[in-house]
């Protein structure tokens, strides 16, 4: 495998394990395989544009990276379920 494949590899195993994790933190607002890792990549996605907002680093280590993720999928789940809600 060349390095570019690998690094598509890690987006979509962290994006999947973000994903997972929110759903769990969030009390089954998980999309199962495919949707978990939708939500955990466009969350790392939000979770990086947000921190840069609010001026927070974490650095780029896997734990690092993974938190990042993880709290903008919560963001993510917790803004869809509010324009679930209003329907």
């Amino acid at each position: 495998m060349n390095n570019e494949s690998m690094t598509l590899l890690g987006v979509v195993i962290m994006g999947g394990l973000a994903g997972w994790i929110s759903g769990l933190l969030m009390k089954g607002s998980g999309f199962g395989l495919f949707g978990n890792i939708v939500v955990g990549i466009l969350g790392a996605i939000f979770g990086g544009w947000l921190f840069r907002q609010l001026g927070i680093t974490t650095g780029t280590e896997f734990l690092s990276s993974l938190i990042t993720a993880v709290v903008g999928a919560m963001s993510l789940l917790f803004l869809i379920s509010l324009v679930k809600r209003k329907r």
